[in-house]
């Protein structure tokens, strides 16, 4: 008995044609799809959208309200690396994600973390081992082998790196990469271990050489790293190899928008409507074998109506048959969930984030809105914009971990944050040792979260799940971090994403220089380096 019938003109990825139809749906699957002369209906019916890479714990909600919030702008899927989670709270941070996600009927394919913690220059709060990744794929949804980050490792054939890409292989799991940079003989020597993506490409010249290599290339647009200008031509050229992520996105950013924008943006620089939504929904379904369905006959009805193939407007997401988003608004509602932490940080006092002396030469980071990657730039303090940041392990009473940074802007206050990418410390900068103690204590408070300090006093978004995310209704959260978003920038910083800029400063993975809780770190050179310039 059909449960759902749903008319318009039908796009039909596969053979590249439009055209008018009836789709019949029962039991959450396309039972026929009748092609008609007239169109029944002026809407078009596409495949839902597919996120082929993102950190769900970047938009500061759980799954099932990350969820929650992107299928009103047609995303139906996501691969998604716990990582982040992962490097606080190990395997138990995994199956939270797994147990939230599976609230919502939204597919969410998960990987099993390959680097945790994602180099040994810092402290992170767990470890996720060979054998624990063997035990994750024992869980069906557990469906890749998650971003590869040390490419050292694979290049100079660590014996534990090569026991996990053995292990995906045997275990039949598709590898992700994440090689910034990495260019020619060592490029090819990275892919030839399985390596199949990446998504840290951040030119096109690189971006052809590794599809060179059989490498599929995400496109990314998130809240920080933004590659979509340089990297959008692969669309015309190389269709198939290609697929659209986020990476990171803030719960500001996803109130706005998803994959729909990249859809969007592609279909008014001209490209053809069935190359986009072959990168937005086909390859990534594809190459992770993801059950999400792609408006065949047999396939679970995950669709789309849209109003038109320009302006990409989404008027309805469906889901395994179920209509879970309408105009814009969600039709999922919101699931409590406990929170799971690891927060082990006494108080600090302004003696522990002492720095150097007037007239000290020192390498500071230079941060690159819209990017990852950082630069480095010799100063003598004190200099024009050049502020300190400090890294402080939230796991143990350790020392505070001081260094510079240029271009972040602030006139005035502090800023800090306990999302740290990857091993989540807390990572603050600011303008005085006063303001940015006040920044990092009312963090260590909350025992996790982001704050702001500003002459009327301390704001603060508490991210009571490791950390990391919290579990209050997803437009709330996204409203309370667009208010200290503002005033990050009413202090005077011009970034993009202030906090998520911020957060990537102790990303050792990305060169050039980063701080970790343990120092200075070249990413280059991949070792820790001296702040005092040589």
């Amino acid at each position: 008995m059909t449960e759902h019938a749903i008319a318009g003109t039908i796009v039909d990825v596969h053979s590249r044609r439009l055209y008018p139809g009836v789709i019949s749906i029962a039991n959450g699957r396309i039972v026929s799809i009748e092609e008609v002369d007239v169109a029944p209906s002026e809407h078009y019916i596409v495949p839902g959208l597919v996120d082929a890479h993102v950190h769900i714990e970047s938009s500061m909600l759980v799954p099932s309200e990350f969820a929650r919030l992107a299928v009103a702008h047609g995303t139906v899927a996501t691969v998604s690396d716990p990582h982040e989670i992962g490097n606080v709270c190990g395997v138990e941070g995994v199956r939270y994600m797994l147990e939230s996600a599976s609230h919502v009927p939204f597919t969410i394919a998960f990987g099993a973390p390959s680097c945790v913690p994602a180099t040994e220059f810092e402290t992170a709060g767990a470890q996720i081992t060979a054998a624990d990744i063997r035990m994750l794929f024992e869980d069906d949804r557990i469906r890749y082998l998650s971003e590869m980050m040390n490419w050292p490792g694979v290049l100079n054939e660590d014996p534990m790196v090569m026991q996990k890409l053995a292990i995906a292989r045997a275990c039949g799991r598709v590898v992700d990469g994440h090689a910034p940079g990495l260019r020619g003989d060592d490029a090819r020597r990275y892919a030839a271990h399985g390596i199949s993506t990446d998504h840290e490409c951040f030119t096109l010249d690189e971006a052809l050489e590794k599809i060179g290599c059989g490498m599929k290339i995400l496109i990314r647009e998130g809240s920080a790293a933004r590659n979509y200008d340089a990297l959008h031509p692969l669309l015309g050229m190389h269709p198939h190899m290609v697929m659209f992520c986020s990476d990171d996105m803030h719960p500001d950013s996803l109130v706005v928008g998803h994959v729909n924008l990249l859809v969007q943006r592609s279909l008014e620089l001209g490209y053809d409507v069935f190359d986009v939504l072959r990168a937005a929904s086909v390859n990534p379904i594809e190459h992770y074998g993801l059950p999400t369905g792609l408006l065949r006959v047999g396939d679970r009805a995950d669709l789309l109506v849209v109003d038109d193939l320009s302006a990409f407007r989404v008027i309805e997401t469906w889901i395994g048959g179920s209509c879970v988003a309408r105009n814009g608004m969600s039709l999922l509602p919101h699931v409590s969930q406990e929170p799971i932490n690891r927060f082990n940080r006494q108080p600090i006092d302004i003696a522990d984030i002492a720095g150097h002396a007037v007239g000290t030469a020192v390498s500071a980071i230079v941060a690159h809105d819209g990017q990852l990657v950082t630069s480095e730039r010799q100063v003598t303090l004190p200099a024009d914009d050049v502020l300190k940041l400090v890294v402080v392990n939230r796991y143990s009473q350790q020392p505070v971990a001081v260094a510079y940074i240029s271009s972040f802007g602030l006139a005035r206050g502090a800023i800090a944050s306990s999302v740290a990418h990857d091993s989540h410390n807390i990572i603050a900068v600011g303008c005085t040792d006063r303001e940015i103690v006040h920044a990092v204590n009312a963090v260590i408070e909350a025992r996790g979260g982001i704050s702001v300090v500003d002459e009327r006093g301390v704001h603060v978004l508490e991210l009571p799940v490791a950390g990391l995310m919290s579990t209050l209704d997803g437009y709330a959260v996204a409203r309370r971090y667009t208010e200290l978003d503002a005033i990050a920038k009413q202090l005077g910083s011009s970034l993009r994403a202030p906090f998520m800029t911020l957060s990537f400063m102790a990303l050792l993975v990305i060169p050039q220089l980063k701080l970790s809780d343990k120092g200075l770190f070249d990413g280059e050179r991949f070792t820790f380096t001296s702040v005092v310039a040589s």
